[in-house]
């Protein structure tokens, strides 16, 4: 974008047809500049090391090999 002569930067979005509201420009503008901020969504990142699920262990049963089977990883 380059600015005019006087200052002023050329208008960010140009009406082809018909007479929206300002509220309905208002909302476009806010959309076209979200989407276009280049920024990506930032996802947490976790490990799975930590998660609760890994620290819980099902309950032995006992039978044949269960306690060769309760040293074993999981």
């Amino acid at each position: 974008m380059t600015a005019s002569a006087d200052g002023s930067r050329p208008p960010l979005l140009r009406v082809i047809s018909g007479e929206p509201t300002e509220e309905e420009l208002a909302a476009i503008i806010a959309a076209v500049s979200t989407r276009s901020s280049g920024t990506a969504p930032t996802t947490p990142t976790f490990s799975l090391w930590a998660r609760k699920s890994r620290q819980v262990r099902p309950a032995q049963r006992p039978g044949f090999g269960a306690w060769r089977a309760s040293t074993m990883p999981r």
